[in-house]
């Protein structure tokens, strides 16, 4: 039998300077991000031990870290760095996150998606 899990962190909070005018990009602001991942080569028991899967307070806290870590224009431009940065660090067979922005008067939120597959090979 082939199962995957899917690991889903939901509405975590981070804040980074991101805005395309400048002085936006001053002021850290609030964004809300929405992750789902599955663990590469996972197995089927994992015995009740963290160390088979993906310790997801772990990534939630590298996730805070790089949002905060330099300002940027673009949250497209977040949201592919964060990504290629936790596919690189962690064993994700893949991932998918979207960052919601806070900005638009008349809107909820705007939002980018990304999702991310492991090459195969």
């Amino acid at each position: 039998m082939t199962s995957e899990r899917a690991i889903e962190i939901r509405g975590l909070e981070v804040m980074a300077c991101v805005g395309v005018p400048e002085e936006e990009r001053t002021v850290p602001q609030r964004l809300l991000l929405d992750l789902r991942f599955a663990a590469l080569g996972q197995p089927a028991d994992l015995g009740d031990d963290i160390t088979a899967t993906i310790d997801y307070f772990d990534l939630s806290r590298r996730v805070i870290a790089l949002a905060g870590e330099r300002p940027r224009k673009l949250i497209e431009t977040l949201v592919d760095e964060l990504a290629d940065r936790l596919m690189s660090g962690y064993p994700l067979r893949w991932i998918e996150i979207t960052v919601r922005k806070f900005i638009l008067t008349d809107a909820e939120w705007v939002a980018v998606t990304v999702r991310r597959l492991k090459a195969e090979g």
